[in-house]
């Protein structure tokens, strides 16, 4: 089977996008696994699926590396709302798209070329689950504000984010039986009330480069706990670049990023018997 494909990413958090328009392929979760490997395959941190919706403009399916399917991916469809209006699959700079947690409303910036350069996302309201849960790993107890964008989130801040050896703690923070499942962790310095300093472990995919949900849910965080304020625009710096994100008195959430096409392929798979 050939699957036309488009490596597309926002803030260095990469996926493939393949267009479902007209029919969505058999076992994604197979694919997902065989595109995501760096040095034997295309290469990214998942699969997203582009496809047809009774209820909105177009509808996300996202498959982490591992081949479980994620509730929404806050840098990927940001990304779609790229890939839907530069292929012309629908041509409007306000979009709506279906995901597991829900339609999200997108706002799309264009370039001089009318091609979709930055992109703002209504991600609903952030849900406060429990703050200062206590976690104990490898020896050393973390203090934990639970935080719900559609997907979990567990956030804690420290002192350093670049001397954090996350290969080893991240897998424990994302397995651990405190959580109840698999959560996306958190960790987090903070600069000023204006800019804060991130590195993620997401469930399924391991580190990566950015997390757009993550992002919403670590500026909700540190709202709860004091370090920033409702209403005021904060940037996140991640390893792939920065996020703006407002958290509004009601706590829902505005995310603005750049999404970015890499290029086009094909890819060529067989079904696993």
């Amino acid at each position: 089977m050939k699957i036309n494909f488009t490596k597309m990413h926002g803030c260095g958090n990469d996926y493939v996008y393949v267009d479902c328009f007209e029919k969505e392929p058999e076992r994604p979760e197979e694919i997902a696994k065989a595109v995501s490997p760096r040095h034997f395959s295309v290469g990214s941190d998942g699969l997203i699926l582009v496809c047809r919706s009774d209820v909105a403009d177009a509808r996300m399916r996202m498959f982490n590396a591992d081949g479980s399917e994620g509730r929404m991916c806050g840098n990927g469809i940001r990304c779609v709302g790229k890939f839907v209006y530069d292929n012309g699959l629908c041509k409007k700079t306000r979009l709506n798209i279906e995901t597991l947690s829900g339609i999200k409303h997108l706002s799309l910036s264009l370039d001089a070329d009318g091609k979709v350069d930055s992109v703002t996302v209504d991600m609903g309201k952030a849900e406060i689950g429990e703050k200062g849960q206590k976690v104990r790993v490898l020896g050393r107890e973390y203090s934990m504000t639970r935080v719900s964008m559609g997907n979990p989130h567990a956030v804690t801040f420290v002192d350093d984010v670049k001397g954090l050896e996350l290969e080893k703690i991240g897998p424990l923070f994302e397995t651990n039986p405190a959580f109840g499942e698999r959560v996306n962790t958190e960790f987090v310095r903070v600069i000023d009330k204006n800019t804060l300093e991130m590195r993620v472990w997401e469930r399924g995919s391991g580190e990566t480069f950015a997390c757009g949900t993550g992002a919403c849910a670590t500026v909700a965080a540190a709202i709860v706990n004091g370090y920033c304020a409702c209403g005021e625009n904060v940037t996140v710096r991640l390893l792939g670049g920065d996020l703006k994100i407002c958290v509004q008195n009601d706590m829902r959430v505005l995310m603005t990023g750049g999404a970015e096409k890499v290029y086009e392929g094909v890819f060529e798979y067989a079904y696993q018997a």
